[in-house]
């Protein structure tokens, strides 16, 4: 692991997105995998700069995203194929038919998912996967479990989880109870990934992430153990990293 600390989110942001540009520059045709939640915000802005500037083109890039809240339809303004529309494709010159979200209106769980597994395998898997964590460790909706998860699947979520989202929706009963996310050898299966992460409260899942033991109590400790993996970091989420790298 390249464990980049930037000081703050601004920073961090910035770096983040000077990798997905390189990596969409070196490969105009690239496939990016996506991730949403705040921390990813600040880079997504970095590269609509980027193509406003006229340094990025994005009319080849392909994308998958990581997870969708299960029961939700790609309008709905929680699902997080709109949160992507809202905060990225939307300002961009991406083919809408290039960009990749697991179907959560699908109530069939298992379809749903392997028609995604299926999607992401024929598309060659991820040149550069972005991630962000969670503070139990998460990546995706990956949950703290027994066992590393392989493919696409259907999860419960946590309650940390829960009241982490809750932060967008009117009121925590509102965050949906489950979703479908890629599993972590899906994740693994990128040939680069690119971790951000900011904020004190993410502190000791960024050192269990990096310098923890590899179990799937923290499932973002599988990372260890891909060849090409950044962590862009601020000083609060490095915190508890001093002296370590």
């Amino acid at each position: 692991m390249r464990i980049i600390n930037c000081h703050t989110y601004e920073a961090m942001s910035r770096k983040a997105a000077d990798i997905l540009a390189a990596q969409i520059q070196l490969k105009p045709n690239c496939v990016l995998g996506l991730a949403t939640g705040t921390t990813p915000i600040g880079s997504y802005q970095g590269l609509i700069k980027r193509y406003e500037s006229g340094s990025l083109d994005f009319s080849e890039v392909r994308t998958y995203n990581l997870d969708e809240y299960r029961g939700l339809t790609h309008e709905d303004p929680q699902s997080y194929h709109y949160f992507m529309n809202d905060q990225l494709f939307n300002h961009v010159n991406i083919d809408p038919a290039n960009v990749h979200v697991p179907d959560g209106a699908n109530a069939d769980a298992d379809a749903a998912c392997a028609d995604y597994d299926r999607m992401v395998a024929e598309a060659g898997y991820c040149d550069l996967q972005l991630l962000g964590i969670g503070r139990n460790g998460h990546i995706g909706f990956n949950e703290p479990a027994d066992e590393f998860s392989k493919g696409t699947h259907c999860v419960d979520l946590t309650e940390s989880t829960i009241e982490a989202n809750s932060r967008l929706f009117e009121k925590e009963e509102d965050v949906p109870r489950q979703a479908y996310t890629m599993g972590t050898q899906t994740i693994m299966n990128a040939r680069c990934i690119l971790v951000v992460a900011n904020g004190e409260n993410k502190a000791q899942a960024v050192r269990d992430m990096c310098f923890g033991p590899i179990v799937p109590a923290c499932p973002a400790s599988i990372l260890q153990l891909h060849p090409n993996v950044f962590v862009v970091c601020d000083d609060a989420a490095l915190s508890l990293c001093e002296g370590l790298y």
